[in-house]
């Protein structure tokens, strides 16, 4: 995550924090912990664990963030605010057909995964058992149900084939995404010809047929 990046979620998701001391920044700070929750799970990673990683005290981290929770809240939010600008990028595209912003958002959700893997990785694995995880698992199901939207509308069109149902089709087409997490490093590089390949293969059983 940019400097940039976490200005923005600071501003949108109002967890403004002092600065910290230098090196131990709220990137740093969220950086590690999103490995932690990863490694460990949330509800096993404690306010002790993250400050051991980042060699500080406790206290440090809470110059930072008021809570654990907050930190989940961060990084949930920053997985999900690139896909919901995928999805908005996408509907941006006036004149385009559903079939064309379908493709668009399968491939931008790839870029999405692949430049923010810790935090996605993050969010597939939250079940509702807070409050954040709640509200995360409420707009991943918004997303979905957009997604089904444009699976519909595609048909209308006549470009997907009219014995899919549109809500296992978008299921399918984020469960391939979504599975990119067990594998994909972002030392492989290449993320814009994954996006490709990923979206070639999906749409080739989706599409009519001449």
């Amino acid at each position: 995550m940019t400097a940039e990046e976490v200005e923005r979620l600071l501003d949108a998701h109002g967890a403004r924090s002092r600065r910290g001391r230098p090196g131990h920044d709220l990137e740093a700070v969220l950086t590690a912990a999103v490995q932690l929750f990863n490694e460990r799970g949330y509800d096993a990673t404690s306010m002790d664990d993250l400050a051991r990683r980042l060699g500080i005290t406790k206290s440090s981290v809470y110059h930072h963030v008021r809570s654990k929770q907050e930190l989940l809240r961060l990084a949930v939010n920053h997985a999900l605010d690139g896909l919901d600008e995928a999805m908005a990028r996408v509907q941006r595209m006036h004149g385009a057909s559903a079939l064309d912003r379908l493709e668009s958002l399968i491939r931008l959700s790839v870029l999405v995964l692949a430049q923010r893997l810790p935090y996605v990785t993050l969010l597939l694995r939250v079940r509702g058992n807070t409050d954040v995880e709640t509200e995360a698992l409420f707009r991943r199901r918004l997303f979905d149900h957009q997604v089904t939207t444009l699976v519909r509308l595609a048909q209308s069109e006549g470009a997907v084939r009219a014995d899919v149902d549109p809500a296992t089709a978008a299921r399918l087409l984020f469960g391939m995404v979504n599975s990119l997490i067990e594998w994909y490093s972002p030392e492989r590089g290449g993320a814009e010809d994954l996006a490709a390949t990923v979206t070639a293969l999906a749409f080739d059983g989706l599409r009519t047929r001449p």
